[in-house]
């Protein structure tokens, strides 16, 4: 029994597929499936259910699940003890990020790690913010840069490092097009062009709604922000973004201020509170926390 088939049983079984599992270790597929079926032959007892669309663990195999994770969790362990009494910085970290946090300076921030850490790789990965928050409690994150409301996610420590108002934009020939500040129910009836669920700023905008009684209209969901202004500009509805997202259309879009209430997104920092963390992601968590001081608007 090898470690690096222990790794395969483990990668398969949370990508629920060979194909995803070797593209997130990026060997190839066969490779894999030959490496599981060694493990099969070893043990005596299939561990994965070949027979549906997707690949889902037997008996045996969600027995041994557990011995698997241990085992590679004994050895990163101790190369995280060898690693700290030597004094190296090596490895690999991997970092999450959300499309509207690029007004942060984050090529720069990398750019000085790998200056000073030039043996640890960086892998960027973007996604929403509920998959990052996951990923981050798994250990498949060592760092996110995750937009939230109030309440941090339970699990992480973070460190908001940008609020900004949310605001409506709208074209220039809409009704709202001629105020300044609305409160959140003028846009009750109104077609709303928003992130999809499960981005930080779409779960401000829900609970916001539902404590002033009503549920948002959304005719669009679209995970890039300036698309959403750009859909707003075309007259399609009412777009709901951070402030930053739709300055860049300012020309020919009316920012309007939501008041009563008045909604924040935030991005912050976020890093497993628990578990082990690599020397590697320490100094990254470490550089991020300095780079990027904490924003006082809350």
């Amino acid at each position: 029994m090898e470690l690096r088939q222990l790794e395969y049983l483990v990668a398969v079984t949370e990508e629920a597929s060979f194909t995803r599992a070797a593209a997130r270790l990026h060997v190839a597929q066969p490779g894999v499936s030959a490496q599981i079926r060694q493990l099969e032959r070893e043990l005596g007892q299939p561990l994965f259910d070949r027979s549906g669309r997707t690949v889902r663990l037997t008996e045996a195999g969600k027995a041994v699940l557990p011995y698997a994770r241990a085992a590679l969790s004994a050895v990163a362990g101790a190369r995280l003890v060898v690693d700290e009494l030597t004094g190296l910085v090596r490895g690999h970290v991997t970092v999450g990020v959300i499309e509207w946090m690029k007004i942060l300076d984050l090529p720069g921030l990398l750019a000085d790690f790998h200056r000073d850490h030039p043996q640890v790789e960086i892998t960027l990965s973007e996604s929403r913010a509920a998959d990052m928050i996951d990923s981050l409690r798994a250990g498949r994150l060592d760092l996110g840069f995750i937009s939230m409301g109030t309440t941090p996610p339970e699990g992480l420590e973070t460190q908001i490092i940008l609020a900004q108002d949310v605001v409506a934009v709208v074209a220039p020939g809409d009704p709202l097009a001629r105020r300044d500040t609305i409160p959140l129910t003028a846009l009750r009836d109104r077609a709303l062009i928003c992130l999809p669920k499960g981005t930080g700023l779409r779960a401000i905008i829900d609970e916001a709604c539902a404590a002033a009684g009503f549920t948002p209209g959304v005719s669009f969901e679209i995970g890039d922000p300036p698309m959403l202004a750009q859909l707003a500009a075309l007259g399609l509805g009412v777009a709901v973004l951070p402030r930053s997202a739709a300055l860049a259309y300012r020309d020919g879009l009316r920012l309007i201020e939501i008041t009563r209430p008045r909604m924040t997104g935030r991005i912050a920092l976020a890093w497993r509170s628990g578990g082990p963390t690599s020397p590697a992601a320490r100094a990254l968590i470490e550089l991020a926390r300095t780079r990027l001081p904490e924003d006082d608007q809350r």
